[in-house]
């Protein structure tokens, strides 16, 4: 039984239905509310809530293989839950900062939770994405509204990742053997401006995407107000503000890992041009 954290999320969502077509283990979706979740036929839908690892107890029965997103603040205590469970592997979404920007908070706190599994007595894989491809979203309702985005660092291209590519190393890593002890770098096929992920959703809608370039000092104001001071600076340094070889790379770990090919970002756009009508 493998038992997928987070799973009406992002990576989750793709990484349940990527599972069940494998067919290869029995599936669960943990989820804080089972009678709202959509799932394929034969995903089981769990309760229960991260923050309260007491609550985990009936979603990790039977369960041989874990998923987990981290970041409830309660990531000891569900690493706990499941070695006393009797959880054999678990496949761990960190992030790239904690090669690449190790001094930001976010990273620490993932670098944290990867000690804290490997020193589980648990198998473990680590995955350390980049950005996602479905940040884009950010820019959803500008894009409806304006045909426009404003961005800083407009120029300035990084490796973005499709979540579902992110699922689909999990999926192997969950499912296949030879992955206990492996940590992954994940990143796209190619490095993509945001002036360049404003064109392919503009082709995407038919329509072009104009691109403002704003200042920093901008951005910040902007993002502040809803992520707070020191996440903003954080989150502006990862877009362009700090950026060092080590974040610029492209890893063939997708295809290497999978057997196909990364998807790149006009793709994705193209999946979810909806968002952006």
């Amino acid at each position: 039984m493998i038992l997928v954290t987070g799973a009406t999320g992002n990576i989750g969502r793709a990484l349940v239905r990527q599972l069940h077509r494998s067919g290869a283990l029995p599936v669960r979706g943990l989820t804080r509310d089972a009678a709202r979740a959509s799932f394929p036929d034969g995903v089981e839908a769990v309760e229960g809530d991260l923050a309260r690892p007491v609550s985990l107890k009936p979603a990790l029965d039977g369960v041989r293989s874990l998923f987990l997103v981290p970041g409830t603040g309660a990531d000891a205590d569900v690493l706990t839950a499941a070695r006393q469970a009797g959880v054999e592997h678990v496949v761990l979404v960190s992030s790239i900062t904690v090669r690449t920007h190790p001094h930001l908070p976010a990273a620490a706190e993932n670098l944290t939770v990867e000690r804290l599994l490997q020193g589980s007595g648990m198998s473990w894989t680590i995955l350390r994405p980049t950005q996602f491809a479905s940040n884009a979203l950010w820019w959803a309702e500008s894009i409806r509204e304006h045909r426009s985005i404003r961005v800083p660092y407009a120029d300035i291209g990084l490796p973005a990742v499709h979540p579902a590519d992110i699922a689909a190393v999990a999926r192997a890593a969950l499912s296949e053997p030879g992955h206990g002890g492996r940590t992954y770098a994940l990143t796209g096929p190619a490095r993509i401006t945001p002036r360049q992920q404003a064109q392919a959703i503009g082709a995407a809608l038919g329509h072009d995407v104009s691109v403002v370039e704003i200042s920093r000092e901008e951005a910040h104001r902007q993002m502040a107000s809803f992520m707070g001071d020191r996440t903003a600076h954080a989150v502006l340094d990862l877009m362009g503000g700090d950026v060092n070889d080590e974040l610029l790379t492209v890893h063939d770990t997708v295809p290497r890992v999978t057997g196909s090919p990364a998807t790149p970002f006009r793709q994705w756009a193209a999946e979810n041009v909806a968002a952006f009508r």
